[in-house]
């Protein structure tokens, strides 16, 4: 009878020393990540897996479709690899123009659009963790939606999510307009109970 009231009392203390660190995790609730939604990824900076229409007018052979690779560039006709890592279309429009003026196209035109973003990622409680393709103004619900929902054990109101070469995840609160980023990783945590 003693040695089960100590076991009991040993579950109720671990129990309470669970719940006190969970509920002990800073939760953002506000920020970038919830302002309203815009037509394009703002400032958007590229990365491996990111899929690029390049357009020289009146140049159909050096105009295609480009993925940056794992090393941040770009391979292209005739002026070889650019490089893509961190930078804006716009930077990179303005690269490829002034190596093709440098002897190969005179008075060169370039236009860049992104066609596809890199992937984003969702573990943890969901149905079916892995790898999506990102979509213009993705939320974590829709990324929730796409992996299945949540399993039986999942925490429905914070999401942890770690940006594309960050090391540490940050805790947000689940709303609708909880926006993530292409190469983000979320990771939907395990209630206790």
């Amino acid at each position: 009878m003693q040695r089960a009231r100590i076991l009991i009392s040993l579950m109720i203390t671990a129990l309470l020393t669970a719940c006190a660190a969970a509920s002990s995790v800073h939760v953002v609730s506000d920020g970038e990540r919830y302002a309203a939604p815009t037509s394009q990824v703002e400032n958007y900076k590229l990365g491996a897996g990111d899929t690029l229409r390049v357009i020289v007018f009146n140049e159909p052979t050096l105009s295609g479709d480009f993925i940056v690779n794992a090393g941040g560039t770009l391979s292209l006709p005739l002026i070889g690899d650019v490089p893509a890592q961190g930078l804006g279309t716009d930077s990179i429009e303005k690269t490829v123009q002034a190596k093709l003026a440098d002897g190969y196209v005179r008075d060169p035109k370039v236009s860049i659009q992104i066609l596809t973003y890199r992937p984003f990622f969702i573990l943890g409680e969901v149905k079916q963790p892995g790898q999506y393709p990102y979509a213009a103004n993705m939320t974590a619900t829709n990324a929730i939606a796409l992996a299945q929902g949540y399993t039986p054990r999942g925490v429905r109101t914070v999401v942890y999510i770690r940006r594309a070469g960050e090391t540490t995840e940050t805790a947000y609160k689940v709303t609708p307009y909880l926006r993530i980023w292409p190469g983000d990783t979320l990771r939907i945590p395990e209630r206790f109970f």
